[in-house]
């Protein structure tokens, strides 16, 4: 019974953590869309700005790589459910796609995301 508490306040905490990643992911992409629509409102030459531009497109790429990072700690910790008997419990109320699907290395992401 232990064990089933325990894994459900790591589950809520993880749960937590993934959607920090997600709605700062989603608030630095709208910020990223809103300034081009303010330079142009402003009538501010497209100069002015790039650097914030290219700054938030960078926070955007970290972020995404934050949330591969929290996704795998999810697939890693769904393996952890099951090493201790704890396969059958549900310990979240959203959908997710079948266990074989696949696995990307956190360092291949991360060129990936460099070189995009």
């Amino acid at each position: 019974m232990k064990r089933k508490i325990v894994a459900h306040q790591v589950a809520d905490q993880l749960f937590a953590a993934e959607a920090a990643i997600d709605g700062a992911l989603a608030a630095v992409a709208t910020l990223t869309a809103m300034l081009p629509n303010a330079r142009i409102d402003a009538h501010i030459s497209a100069v002015i700005g790039q650097n914030a531009i290219d700054r938030t497109s960078q926070t955007i790429a970290a972020l995404a790589e934050a949330r591969r990072g929290i996704v795998e700690t999810h697939r890693e910790l769904s393996d952890v459910q099951h090493q201790i008997g704890l396969g059958a419990v549900a310990l979240g109320g959203l959908d997710k796609p079948a266990e074989d699907t696949p696995r990307l290395p956190v360092q291949g992401a991360a060129r990936h995301i460099r070189a995009a």
